[in-house]
């Protein structure tokens, strides 16, 4: 059996629209910024029949998607940071001040495209310590919050599954909200590096690359839990699949996936080759999307 795998809502609801598949209890919005440059796309999954047809839990699925994502623009992404920062603040609300906020990197440092959530968190702003040591008066400013931060590795570094290290965190360190950065899978090679998705529904590690582990949601550790991810890997499978579709269009995919499609190919995945560079620029500019949404500390 051939599989896309994908961890973006947007492209299993294009593969619903595709398929001419009724789309009830699925909610789809859109918005541009004003140079155009900038989409973002709102995926709302609000019944048990949506669920089933996305393959994704109840919840909401914003992906911010720019072609100039992938490009070292500084500014341009300081835009995007901006613009991540104010898609953060509207899953978290600012229902009250003192929230604290716990980042995960998930992701293994050691192997490029899997790096980013640690990455993210070698950049943000901690702020935990100080404020329960000294307070707000530390920085000046009323609107800095609690902003502590883990890297748990992964489970052959540790023995220990994620959501373990997690929810031993969780209960000593009592955070109001969690935040879990993790490398993605897509399913279109135009969304590789040029996607950032936040989702309130949790995430399960791995899930994208066929490797499940134990899900880290608000069910299982008891917090509201915000994934961030961004897509740095597209199953090889997937890339013969689109050409293969496209060339022969005049035969069933029935007859030549069987004969073309190696079954090895769904254990291969293929990343970008400046796959590094795109990692250390991406895992800035969210980084100080956190840093702009929960850390905004008054220049002097």
């Amino acid at each position: 059996m051939f599989e896309v795998r994908t961890d973006l809502a947007v492209e299993e609801n294009e593969r619903i629209q595709k398929q001419n598949a009724s789309m009830r209890g699925i909610s789809v919005d859109e918005e541009k910024t004003e140079n155009g440059n900038i989409r973002v796309t709102t995926v709302r999954i609000e019944t048990e029949n949506a669920v089933r047809m996305m393959g994704k839990p109840k919840g909401t699925y914003i992906t911010l998607e720019s072609p100039e994502l992938a490009e070292e623009t500084d500014d341009y992404h300081r835009m995007i940071s901006e613009k991540l920062a104010e898609l953060l603040r509207r899953l978290i609300p600012e229902e009250k001040k003192e929230r604290s906020i716990l980042v995960a990197g998930l992701g293994n440092r050691s192997v490029t495209p899997d790096a980013l959530g640690p990455r993210v968190a070698d950049q943000l702003c901690i702020t935990r310590h100080i404020l329960k040591e000294y307070g707000s008066f530390a920085y000046g400013s009323d609107d800095i919050r609690s902003v502590s931060a883990i890297v748990p590795g992964v489970m052959a570094q540790t023995g220990m599954e994620t959501r373990e290290i997690l929810s031993g965190i969780v209960r000593q360190v009592k955070p109001d909200y969690l935040i879990v950065i993790d490398a993605l899978a897509a399913r279109s090679l135009k969304r590789l590096c040029r996607t950032i998705q936040l989702s309130d529904t949790g995430i399960s590690p791995g899930s994208g690359v066929g490797n499940h582990r134990h899900s880290i949601t608000e069910k299982t550790l008891g917090i509201p839990v915000i994934a961030v991810g961004i897509p740095t890997v597209v199953e090889a499978a997937t890339i013969v699949q689109d050409f293969m579709s496209e060339y022969l269009k005049d035969m069933p995919a029935e007859e030549y996936r069987p004969r073309l499609l190696s079954p090895q190919l769904n254990q291969m995945f293929v990343t970008s080759k400046d796959i590094d560079a795109q990692i250390r620029q991406l895992s800035y500019t969210v980084s100080e999307g956190i840093n702009r949404a929960f850390c905004r500390i008054p220049r002097p």
